[in-house]
């Protein structure tokens, strides 16, 4: 009789330890649970940690609540002023709301992932060449906005959308090289104009101030030669005012006689006809 209630008691306990394998669940900390009695949704959201659950009967249906990380394939499309480019994106999004995520749409993760290329594709055409290439900010909200629209009804939050790459024609890389060459040459023109029209201003300031002071003429005309000679060269070209070869030359030239300045007299009394 003893021997038969122990084995009962055995029994009941084994039957008691199999039910609790088969009916208890972990729900981790970053999942949120959904559970189905009987093809219907019962209850609340199943928090994180140990749940029970009638086996055969319920089904419980773990949700990922992270932030969860999607690369948008490269999408090809023509912009608004006819360049052809590619673009990939990666999308950042999560689940906020379990059950509408499982019951509203069947695959969340493969439905934002189709929008998100989508939206891509709609972006590219609506936006120029320069937009996608320096105004990515923009677009990158407006990228958020057509997403987060039609997710919210999912139950699925988008946080962030970021366009990763454009990538253009050969063809087009050539010309914007060309474009950036001719406005960097274009802009070193006006620099070198400006710079010539400040300088050509100090000058015709330092010739008016040398005009009123002669000195300072000479003054520059030594600091010059020091310069030059600064150099140890071999040949020193020294400029020398018209002024002073002329007055050089008038002191070379030999006295004449009193006599041979006099014009001679003519036979008849009158001057000499040379």
């Amino acid at each position: 009789m003893v021997e038969d209630l122990v084995v009962a008691v055995a029994a009941a306990g084994s039957a008691g330890l199999v039910y609790l394998a088969t009916a208890a669940r972990v729900v981790k900390q970053y999942e949120r649970g959904v559970l189905f009695r009987l093809g219907r949704v019962s209850g609340e959201v199943r928090s994180p940690g140990l749940n029970l659950i009638i086996p055969f009967v319920d089904r419980l249906q773990k949700v990922n609540m992270q932030i969860v990380t999607m690369p948008i394939p490269a999408q090809e499309g023509i912009t608004r002023d006819n360049v052809t480019v590619r673009v990939d994106a990666v999308v950042y999004f999560r689940v906020i709301d379990a059950t509408s995520a499982l019951l509203k749409v069947e695959d969340y993760r493969f439905a934002v992932s189709q929008m998100a290329q989508t939206s891509l594709r709609s972006i590219i055409g609506k936006s120029d060449l320069d937009d996608l290439l320096s105004n990515r900010e923009k677009l990158n909200e407006g990228l958020e906005l057509m997403l987060d629209s039609p997710a919210v009804g999912w139950g699925i939050q988008v946080d962030r959308v970021e366009i990763k790459d454009v990538s253009l024609p050969d063809t087009m890389k050539r010309s914007m090289a060309r474009q950036a060459e001719a406005d960097r040459e274009r802009r070193a023109r006006i620099i070198n104009a400006d710079a010539e029209l400040q300088a050509s201003k100090k000058l015709a300031e330092a010739a008016q101030q040398m005009a009123d002071t002669p000195a300072a003429l000479q003054l520059r005309l030594l600091q010059t030669v020091m310069a030059v000679s600064a150099e140890k060269n071999s040949t020193l070209v020294l400029p020398i005012p018209v002024e002073l070869l002329r007055f050089l030359e008038r002191g070379a030239q030999p006295a004449l006689p009193e006599q041979e300045r006099e014009p001679a007299a003519h036979p008849d009394g009158g001057p000499h006809p040379g």
